[in-house]
């Protein structure tokens, strides 16, 4: 396993990372099932684990935690808050009520004493950037937390972290945790860059775009019975997505290669990008996933890739998972009050 720079923070971390949040009971309720793929996937040389709080309520952060008795010292751990925990409004975002009794729960959950790498699930729009990074900065000087980042964040507000945190003296953003793939490559615009230019590490999620680039879901043919048909129907039917992929399998049988594995090799390619985060479910998908760690892609192979989805360019759907920024998801934000209206 050859083993990469975490942007700068001085951590070595695999290249793939063993994402968890199909532990639990939004896939797979059988814990040790999943600890057992845990335990295969750091025999294997993966010494990276991603979760979140919101993971099935905190169950993904509990199974973690058992699989990594005795052996935390082996492993980057990375988990994830922000997303609401419960109906109450102030469980979740980026405040300091909330982010401070968040890591507690983390940390209880998990086992353990610290966090190698905390980041906001989504970034809380509706708290002051200053804030948030200093809450964080006091957690990383009480040793619960190593390095801190984002997840889904646009160019934007990585770069306004970066100056919040410059200004004030705080700890700043080390990673962030974009959507990548074949299909899915506009951060190649400006995330990636801004990544690069911040010396940040990147842990790209949804390397297979939600299982489309698994290769069973053709054009023409029938939806698999699957989680991802029932939370992501509109991505999973898309027809630009479907397009790609039917010149895709033929080039990777071309080249030797399983669609995954040439849709991994791909992820990893770029760069800027530290770690592709593979998700199993079944032990099963976890040994099919490490078949193809080695492979590398020929430029001539990216090149035949660039022609079908072009650098930079989403074809397919980023359903329930994109971040939409608050001008655009907010309709009080883009219409003048009717009173106001009314005088004009």
């Amino acid at each position: 396993m050859q083993y990469r720079n975490l942007g700068r923070t001085g951590i070595k971390v695999s290249p793939y990372c063993l994402g968890t949040m199909m532990f639990g009971a939004i896939a797979n309720a059988d814990h040790d099932e999943c600890v057992g793929m845990i335990h295969k996937a750091l025999d294997f040389g993966i010494n990276f684990i991603d979760t979140a709080d919101a993971y099935s309520q905190g169950e993904s952060e509990e199974i973690v935690g058992k699989a990594l008795k005795g052996r935390r010292d082996e492993v980057v751990l990375a988990t994830k808050a922000s997303l609401p925990m419960s109906d109450d409004p102030n469980h979740r975002g980026g405040s300091r009520r909330w982010l401070t009794r968040a890591i507690e729960d983390s940390l209880r959950r998990l086992q353990t004493d610290y966090i190698d790498l905390y980041q906001l699930q989504r970034l809380d729009t509706e708290t002051d950037i200053e804030e948030t990074l200093s809450v964080l900065t006091d957690l990383m000087r009480e040793g619960k937390v190593r390095a801190i980042g984002t997840s889904t964040a646009p160019a934007s507000d990585i770069v306004e972290a970066q100056w919040a945190a410059d200004r004030r003296g705080l700890a700043r953003f080390r990673t962030e945790q974009p959507p990548y793939s074949i299909l899915n490559r506009s951060i190649e615009r400006e995330v990636l860059p801004t990544c690069q230019r911040y010396g940040m590490g990147v842990l790209t999620w949804s390397p297979l775009a939600k299982g489309m680039l698994t290769g069973k879901y053709r054009k023409g043919g029938e939806l698999p019975d699957s989680l991802r048909v029932k939370y992501f129907p509109k991505a999973m039917t898309d027809e630009g997505s479907l397009d790609a992929v039917e010149q895709l399998i033929p080039l990777a049988e071309n080249a030797g290669l399983s669609l995954i594995h040439m849709a991994l090799a791909f992820a990893v390619t770029h760069p800027a990008i530290t770690s592709a985060i593979i998700g199993p479910r079944t032990p099963e998908q976890l040994d099919h996933l490490l078949v193809g760690a080695e492979v590398q892609l020929s430029d001539e192979l990216l090149d035949q890739i660039d022609q079908i989805v072009p650098p930079g360019v989403d074809v397919a759907p980023l359903e329930r998972a994109a971040y939409i920024p608050p001008a655009i998801a907010q309709t009080s934000l883009r219409r003048r009050a009717l009173m106001e209206r009314a005088v004009i």
